[in-house]
């Protein structure tokens, strides 16, 4: 589960966190952090590369060696190879135990329809002193209004670590809180 908050023009407040369920509902991987878009490109409808910055700390979670807390921070640059644009990612922090890991990810997506893109994406996560997580997801995006989007996808692991094989499921919706004066 993630929720990004628009809280100022190119900022947003992200927290997120996971529920693994094998055979115990585990908490895993929550975080919050700050997202801010450096510079303004093709994500923001203008010319050149998008380029963002997310930092922050990883909160504790309920799975077994990782009740402290951690740190991460991402560079994202995205740009247009037409028709499709792309996202590499990378980054790297100290995670609940203290150890040094890095992350990186490569991002494509090929409109197939006004709405409805395909995804690839190959990414990976390396801890110092444990072999790396790497792999690949294939999936499509359908945005079925101008606020509600869904996603599903496989996840072939390319490396030991990585588990063989995962499914995804996301539902995004955008919705704006007003504020109410009164007079």
């Amino acid at each position: 589960m993630v929720l990004n908050y628009g809280f100022a023009k190119n900022l947003e407040l992200v927290g997120e966190f996971r529920l693994e369920v094998s055979p115990e509902v585990e908490i895993s991987d929550p975080g919050l952090s700050l997202k801010g878009v450096v510079r303004e490109g093709v994500l923001q409808d203008k010319p050149g590369l998008s380029v963002a910055v997310e930092a922050g700390p990883l909160l504790p979670s309920t799975r077994p060696r990782e009740h402290r807390v951690g740190f991460e921070a991402i560079g994202i640059v995205s740009g247009r190879l037409a028709p499709v644009t792309v996202h590499v990612n990378g980054g790297g922090g100290l995670d609940r135990g203290g150890h040094p890991f890095g992350i990186w990810g490569v991002i494509g997506e090929l409109p197939l329809h006004s709405k409805l893109r395909l995804v690839g994406e190959v990414n990976g996560e390396t801890t110092d002193g444990e072999r790396p997580n790497n792999s690949a997801l294939l999936g499509l995006i359908w945005q079925a209004s101008k606020n509600l989007s869904l996603d599903a996808g496989v996840r072939h692991g390319i490396s030991q670590a990585a588990p063989d094989w995962q499914f995804t499921l996301g539902l995004t919706f955008g919705f704006s809180l007003r504020t109410f004066s009164r007079q």
